[in-house]
């Protein structure tokens, strides 16, 4: 990595806009940054940070630090660009923090975010531009440079303070140092999974153990009191043996209950036989008690039966006649039938003959028939003349209709001519509307014009009397805040320049017997200066300072608020003057604007008319032509209709005289027609009801005839004495069901008295069932506790054998999962330096750390050799040292002694060039762990006034060869005498308005 160039904006101590040219410095190899302290030489590296990173060194970025320049003017953007090639690429990244800015309208501040852009160049386009995302931008250069913010600030900035407090502290801040450079991390991830896979392993072996014990638990109740008479081992989850002692006692358990469980076997053999036994004897008691009972019962239905016999003689003489009576009973519904048929046939002729004159109501149905066909033939006749009755109707409705259309005919022809003799004085009034309204849109428009520009004006002539106010009110702050602001300007001068001249009394006031001058370096001060009256002190100047910076940015503000008064006062008053050449009054425009309004309302009024006035004149023009085409359709029509009227009349003449010859007597052919309809359907329904009644008379006869001869086959005297006896099938199935319940009843007794058991039962002495079920309850009992028993010592074995089975699982299982943990264990322990095995107890971490400071005291001493002429050699020591981390020992060979003592042993020059030495020795072990990316620009942060001339000369010739392959060194110092030594410089220069910088080459 390489740089190029640095240009900072209002950044630090640079007020202005400041470049510093890398390449130019890095022709000689060797550069001095140098200048006053607090000018701003380690700024320099802050920006070189804060551009690659977007953040100053760790140290200097506290929470409420700002980067931007108190020195810089309101208007100046704070930025820094930095120009470098990394990776074979050259980018260019520009970052500008998060700052206050003036507003662009109003007055005040508000705050700019953060922004970030990168450019690639390209030889044939130039460059490019590639993102402006801070993350983007982030990472892309954190992948290019390989290094990590706090590793490149602690390998190209090589910051000496640290490496001294470096070389100086304990194992414990070593190892934080390494561990933030090197990013071992990822093996204290290892120590921890490690120890979280021991943790892991250890809870699922004592979950295994727990598990065993449990199950050891489960069997001991499952055993009960048929277990064995030892306990289950009282062992603890994690103690060996428990495996085997587990198996053991339930081997134990299992063989005690299979003892019990034959016990229980033959307990339950001979209760089953007792059991059986009385099973035997309560059957046979019940069995003789059932049959004797049975014989009983028999005798007590055998004498019910004999008082039931009459009751079943009678019933089956009247099934008997009723069964009989059956044959009659269909001839018995016909005639009846008949009857009913004849006496409806008889009224239906009553009602039909009423309604016939009364010379035919005797009328045989002959002569009803002839009369009735006669009447027919009259009624076909009038067909025609209904017909022409009809169409009389219609020509007299049509006649009316053409009476109607004549009078709307002539009405719509009146009113027309009277419209029309209007017509031309009408569309002249609408075609002069029109124009009119046409007239003054075109006004109104002209008027639009006019107007806006003096409201315009009008409105800025308002602002502008307005702002003439504001104006001299901002005169008059300014004039105050400048005097403030030179006042207090003077008063900081003033005290600055006196305690200028009493800086001896402070620096006098600093000084402890015994230690060195900060001036003259001499630890003794014989006559150290006094305050004088009127001393002016550091804290009276700094209040000073402030108050004139704070008066300054007032007065800034002041400043620029007066010219944004005077601008928007000389913009109103432009636009309050227009095109003319003097600046009118308010009241001018006002009136000017009044009278354009007024014009222009009137104008617009009118000319919103024109649309409506078009649609009226466009209006009456097509009700003109539709008034003209009316009036001629109607004329057309007048004429037509007359002709129609005179066919009409010639028609109706002729159905008038076929009407009168058909309706005759009638009022018309219709209620002629419907006079004859009337008889027609008399007759015809008188004839049809003699027919039906002489019908029914007919079947009547032939029904009684039926009926006399079925009561005689039957053998009933008459046909009334069978309709008597008759039943119907419900009465019928009555009587055969109680004959049928009889006969069974007693064929069922005749059963039972046959049967030989009942007879011998009833013999003998009466049963005694009661005795023999207590007998065999008592015999039940026994054999359910035994049954039960050796159910329980089934379930017993079983559950044991269960529980046994999965304790031995459990135990096989457990065996790897113990070996596991074992071996994991024993690599937690290893990498936690807490086991046997390792020796020295160093963990994984510091073991790695260890092998790293090893390289970089290996890779220091090959130039603490050069600057020490051979002297002193930097060693590992992976020994104790009073901390807990073991590993990160460092001690230094003296060659002149040929012992090894500490390094926080050495003096203050060799504490210098022995941390010099051990920082570049990092950086390059830093680079080849980063990927071995090419740093060719180095600075070395101060610490070169504690050398003495030759070992200074050594150090500058160790820093000299870094500059082989083209590589630069920059040391950042104060120190005098490095000007003559280094003569490419760059030097910061402090001044009151900020810093600046000046190339020396």
């Amino acid at each position: 990595m390489r740089l190029h160039r640095l240009t900072v904006t209002a950044f630090g101590p640079f007020g202005a806009t400041q470049e510093v040219d890398f390449d130019a410095l890095s022709t000689g190899g060797l550069f001095l940054l140098h200048g006053p302290t607090g000018a701003g030489k380690t700024s320099v590296l802050d920006a070189v940070c804060y551009a690659l990173y977007g953040a100053v060194p760790g140290a200097r970025q506290s929470p409420g630090a700002t980067l931007r320049s108190d020195h810089a003017p309101p208007g100046l953007v704070t930025e820094v660009l930095l120009e470098l090639t990394v990776g074979g690429r050259r980018l260019e990244v520009t970052r500008s923090p998060a700052q206050p800015r003036p507003k662009k309208r109003g007055g005040g501040f508000t705050v700019e975010k953060a922004q970030s852009r990168l450019r690639e160049h390209d030889p044939e386009r130039g460059w490019q531009a590639l993102s402006k995302s801070h993350q983007e931008i982030g990472e892309e250069l954190t992948q290019l440079i390989g290094m990590s913010r706090e590793q490149f600030c602690q390998v190209v900035l090589l910051p000496q303070g640290d490496f001294a407090r470096f070389l100086r502290a304990d194992a414990e801040a070593r190892g934080r140092l390494l561990g933030r450079l090197f990013d071992t991390r990822r093996f204290a991830a290892v120590e921890e999974r490690l120890a979280e896979l021991r943790r892991g392993a250890e809870a699922r072996v004592t979950a295994g153990d727990e598990k065993v014990l449990a199950l050891l638990q489960r069997i001991a109740q499952a055993a009960g009191p048929a277990g064995t008479e030892t306990a289950p081992p009282a062992s603890r989850p994690g103690e060996p043996g428990l495996a085997d002692a587990a198996l053991g006692w339930a081997a134990l358990a299992r063989s005690a209950a299979r003892e019990h469980l034959d016990i229980a076997r033959t307990v339950l053999a001979g209760a089953e036989d007792r059991q059986t036994a009385a099973r035997r004897t309560l059957d046979a008691e019940r069995e003789l008690a059932r049959l004797q009972e049975r014989h009983a019962e028999t005798e007590r239905r055998s004498a019910a039966l004999e008082e039931r016999r009459p009751d079943h003689d009678r019933c089956l003489q009247r099934l008997d006649r009723a069964r009989k009576a059956d044959r009659v009973a269909s001839a018995l519904e016909l005639r009846e039938e008949s009857e009913r048929a004849h006496r409806a046939a008889s009224d239906t002729l009553d009602r039909a003959r009423t309604l016939l004159a009364p010379a035919l109501r005797d009328a045989g149905a002959e002569q009803l028939a002839d009369l009735e066909r006669r009447f027919r033939l009259e009624l076909g006749a009038l067909e025609a003349a209904r017909a022409a009755e009809a169409r009389s109707a219609r020509i007299d409705e049509e006649r009316s209709r053409l009476n109607r259309q004549a009078r709307a005919d002539e009405e719509l022809i009146r009113e027309t001519d009277a419209w029309l003799a209007d017509w031309e004085a009408a569309r002249a009034a609408l075609k002069e509307r029109v124009d009119a309204s046409q007239e003054a849109a075109t006004r109104a428009e002209r008027l639009a014009g006019l107007l806006a520009p003096a409201r315009h004006r009008l409105a800025a002539a308002r602002r502008r009397d307005g702002l003439a106010a504001e104006v001299a009110d901002a005169r008059e702050r300014f004039a105050a805040v400048r005097d403030r602001e030179l006042a207090a300007r003077t008063h900081w001068l003033d005290l600055r320049e006196r305690r200028l001249r009493g800086i001896a009394a402070e620096l006098a006031a600093g000084l402890v017997t015994g230690e060195p001058c900060a001036v003259c370096g001499s630890p003794e001060h014989p006559r150290p200066a006094s305050p004088g009256d009127g001393h002016v002190d550091r804290a009276t100047e700094e209040r000073a300072l402030a108050a004139h910076r704070e008066a300054e940015e007032t007065r800034a503000h002041a400043e620029q608020a007066i010219g944004l008064v005077r601008e928007r006062h000389t913009a109103a008053e432009n636009d309050a003057r227009g095109e003319e050449a003097r600046s009118p009054e308010v009241a001018e425009l006002l009136s000017l604007v009044e009278r354009l309004t007024d014009e222009h309302t009137a104008a617009h009024r009118l000319a919103a008319a024109t649309h409506p006035a078009r649609e009226a004149l466009a209006a009456a023009e097509r009700e003109h032509t539709e008034r003209l085409e009316q009036r001629q359709a109607a004329t057309s029509r007048t004429a037509a209709r007359t002709s129609e009227r005179e066919t009409l009349d010639r028609e109706q003449a002729r159905l008038a005289e076929q009407i009168a010859a058909a309706r005759g007597e009638s009022e018309s052919v219709a209620a002629h027609a419907e006079r004859l309809t009337r008889r027609v359907t008399r007759l015809t329904g008188a004839a049809e009801a003699v027919r039906a009644e002489q019908d029914a008379a007919r079947r009547r006869k032939e029904a009684d005839d039926r009926l006399a001869d079925a009561a005689f086959k039957a053998g009933f005297d008459t046909p009334a004495a069978a309709a008597a006896t008759l039943l119907d099938a419900a009465a019928q199935r009555e009587l055969q069901h109680r004959v049928d319940a009889w006969q069974a009843e007693a064929a069922a007794v005749a059963d039972r008295r046959a049967e030989p058991g009942a007879r011998q039962a009833a013999e003998r002495p009466p049963a005694r069932p009661e005795q023999a079920e207590r007998a065999h309850a008592s015999a039940d009992r026994l054999l359910r506790e035994a049954a039960s028993a050796l159910a329980a010592a089934q379930e017993r074995c079983a559950e044991l054998s269960r529980l046994s089975r999965q304790s031995a699982d459990e135990v096989r299982g457990l065996g790897p999962v113990r070996e596991e943990y074992e071996r994991v264990a024993r690599l937690a322990g290893l990498a936690a330096g807490t086991s046997a095995d390792n020796e020295r107890k160093m963990r994984l971490e510091s073991y790695v750390l260890a092998a790293r400071l090893e390289q970089v005291a290996a890779a220091a001493t090959a130039r603490l050799r050069r600057m020490s002429s051979g002297r002193y050699t930097l060693v590992h020591s992976d020994a104790r040292s009073g901390g807990r981390r073991a590993g990160l020992g460092l001690h230094v060979v003296d060659a002149w002694t040929g012992g090894e003592r500490d390094t926080a042993t050495l003096s203050g020059g060799e504490t210098f060039f022995a941390s010099l030495a051990l920082a570049l020795g990092l950086a390059d072990v830093v680079t080849e762990e980063a990927g071995g990316v090419r740093l060719d620009t180095l600075f070395i942060d101060e610490g070169f006034g504690s050398l003495d001339d030759q070992t200074l000369d050594e150090v500058l010739d160790v820093l000299d060869s870094l500059r082989e392959r083209d590589r630069s060194v920059g040391i950042v110092s104060h120190v005098a005498d490095l000007r003559r030594r280094i003569p490419v410089r760059l030097e910061v220069v402090k001044e009151r308005h900020g810093s600046s910088v000046r190339h020396r080459l």
